[in-house]
């Protein structure tokens, strides 16, 4: 699929799938039926090598792997989402693939097992960067999970569990939304009670003229055409978009923040009005079961080595894949305007590595430095990556000696400063009998939360989580929790119940000046599309696969890093000039019916005028 120029929009057109939704909605039942239910959801060896479990074969089984062909050597920098993703899509395809990794494979996506918790033969309790959220809009990632396969049959993509609900709470007051849903025939009597129970607890937080509003900007995203997304949307942030400066308390609290938190785990102040407004359609249609989507929220049935990672070492090692890690990019070599060679550094020293094509998979704050005057000389385009920013987004595990139940999905804690939002992991690690394969026999949950504003000031310390010692941030963590839960907060979540917890081991030296976060994430802050580069660069024989990388699903993540993947290695085909099918690009899904709107917007956009929808600004009545 040919890049689209970064000054121009992406196309609207959609190419639906063949399992995608084909229902003969019309235009006015389907605004009809998103504004409804959208009030709803807003309410080389010598450097050291790798281990991989053994898999045995899939049902879905990929193409097996060619000898390779003169020019078809890949180094990859990097062995996270994108750099494997890279790797299956060239080597199922007869590349001769080898992935670098400094640190740990999987990268941000791995698990991180507590050290020294595993007693009497079991494992070490399971930690993670942060939890594993698979929206049911994403659609790269799980296609290759559905040819990764797994031991005792089956692929990884079998390894999803969906989620039942997704819950908040705020001030005791739970408010749940429901995590499945169609607008074809009738919505199931549970589903439909669970949508009228979250606006009414919404409306009865929140004013039902603010919520209107709120609602009204909802139909202004979904009903703009890319002009204004990306001319007019992407260089807003979300709270700009929603005006939330002129709203109340409850508005912010209860729409702005606890929906960027629950849905991204961002800050509105931050992420940009594209971003999230195309994060919130795409869960509004995986709710009402567009798209070909898949149910809303999926969690994976066990930790994300287990069920992804090791298998997924394991299929790449069959396809022929070397893995070297303990091996970290040092520099480039430019000679002719293209890479000659990359110097890479292990424990036994410093090595040239010699491939015919190169592939950067490490993250932003990796790759700017690595980016030097030599490379920045033939393509000066690589120099905006320096304006893209991170932000801190890490886990916290509490271990529990016996579950709790909070909800049967993701939880939000709105109004607490910190961002929290959690899953109980033991609800779908089904076949798992956790205090027999865990830690030292005493644990039977996996608490996971994800804190996503460490600049915030607690409700205890009243110091943000970066100035924190850990046993300050498991304090206010505790303590936020309960805030949300309610008078009966300390009983649902109490110290008798919490055996140990573990904070992620990239946040270092916490409580002191040199505090600092080894792994921050992406942040899709207004106007970053168009300082994000595509996954080939003026440097033939150089490729890009990161989160950072255009992606259609235009935010930081797993899916996101995947897409980019899927890209450098179709850069790399055209490269090679190979005779091969490219890797398959999907694309989040608009409806036809819709495509009117997206031509009349397109035209307002141009003549100066709003979305149709976008009526009125929020003066209080």
């Amino acid at each position: 699929m040919e890049d689209r120029p970064p000054s121009q929009p992406e196309p609207s057109q959609h190419e639906p799938k063949d399992n995608e939704n084909a229902s003969g909605v019309g235009r006015r039942q389907f605004v009809t039926g998103a504004i409804a239910t959208a009030g709803a959801v807003a309410a080389a060896g010598a450097i050291g090598g790798g281990t991989a479990s053994a898999a045995t074969p899939a049902a879905k089984q990929a193409p097996r792997t060619r000898r390779a062909a003169a020019g078809r050597r890949v180094a990859i920098f990097g062995g996270g989402m994108g750099g494997l993703t890279t790797a299956q899509e060239l080597a199922e395809r007869g590349f001769q693939v080898t992935i670098y990794e400094r640190k740990a494979w999987g990268g941000k996506n791995r698990s991180i097992p507590v050290p020294d918790t595993g007693t009497g033969g079991r494992k070490p309790l399971p930690g993670e960067h942060g939890f594993r959220f698979f929206p049911g809009f994403y659609q790269n990632l799980p296609d290759t999970m559905s040819r990764i396969p797994v031991p005792g049959g089956g692929n990884a993509a079998q390894n999803l569990m969906d989620g039942k609900e997704v819950t908040a709470f705020y001030g005791g007051t739970k408010i749940v939304l429901p995590a499945a849903g169609s607008i074809e025939g009738t919505l199931s009597p549970e589903s439909l009670l669970n949508w009228l129970m979250t606006g009414i607890n919404v409306v009865g937080k929140v004013q039902l003229w603010e919520l209107g509003y709120f609602l009204q900007k909802m139909i202004a995203f979904v009903t703009s055409g890319q002009k204004r997304r990306y001319g007019q949307w992407e260089n807003l942030s979300f709270a700009q978009f929603v005006n939330s400066d002129k709203m109340s308390k409850e508005y912010n609290e209860l729409l702005v923040d606890m929906f960027t938190g629950t849905l991204v785990a961002a800050k509105p102040d931050k992420a940009g009005a594209h971003t999230m407004g195309k994060m919130a359609e795409s869960w509004v249609y995986s709710t009402l079961g567009l798209g070909g989507y898949e149910a809303p929220d999926r969690l994976l049935n066990a930790p994300t080595n287990e069920s992804l990672i090791d298998p997924w070492m394991t299929h790449l090692r069959s396809l022929g894949v070397t893995f070297q890690i303990d091996a970290e990019l040092e520099r480039f070599t430019v000679q002719d305007r293209k890479i000659a060679s990359a110097r890479v550094k292990g424990a036994s020293g410093s090595v040239d590595v010699e491939a015919d094509h190169y592939v950067l998979a490490v993250p932003v704050e990796k790759a700017v430095p690595l980016l030097d005057d030599d490379i920045l000389a033939v393509d000066p385009s690589l120099k905006s990556l320096r304006e893209l920013t991170t932000d801190w987004m890490n886990g916290i595990m509490f271990y529990l000696r016996r579950p709790i139940d909070l909800g049967r999905g993701h939880v939000a804690y709105a109004a607490q400063p910190w961002a929290l939002t959690s899953i109980s992991q033991a609800q779908f690690w089904k076949d798992i009998d956790f205090n027999e394969t865990y830690g030292n026999g005493q644990v039977n949950e996996c608490f996971s939360m994800c804190l996503s504003a460490w600049d915030v000031p607690g409700i205890l310390y009243n110091k943000p989580a970066r100035e924190c010692t850990h046993e300050q941030i498991f304090n206010e963590v505790k303590a936020q929790v309960r805030a949300a839960l309610g008078p009966l907060g300390g009983l649902q979540f109490n110290d008798a119940n919490i055996h140990s917890y573990f904070i992620d081991p990239a946040i270092t030296g916490n409580g002191t000046p040199d505090v600092a976060n080894a792994e921050p994430l992406l942040i899709n802050k207004p106007g970053s599309w168009n300082h994000r580069p595509e996954a080939h660069t003026a440097l033939p024989n150089l490729f890009l696969a990161s989160d950072y990388v255009k992606a259609d699903i235009n935010l930081a993540t797993m899916e996101g890093a995947n897409e980019a993947g899927r890209k450098a290695a179709n850069a790399i085909l055209e490269a090679s000039g190979v005779n091969e099918s490219p890797a398959k690009l999907f694309k989040l899904y608009l409806p036809e019916e819709f495509n009117g709107f997206f031509e009349e917007d397109d035209r307002r956009y141009d003549r100066g005028e709003a979305n149709i929808f976008d009526l009125w600004d929020p003066v209080k009545p």
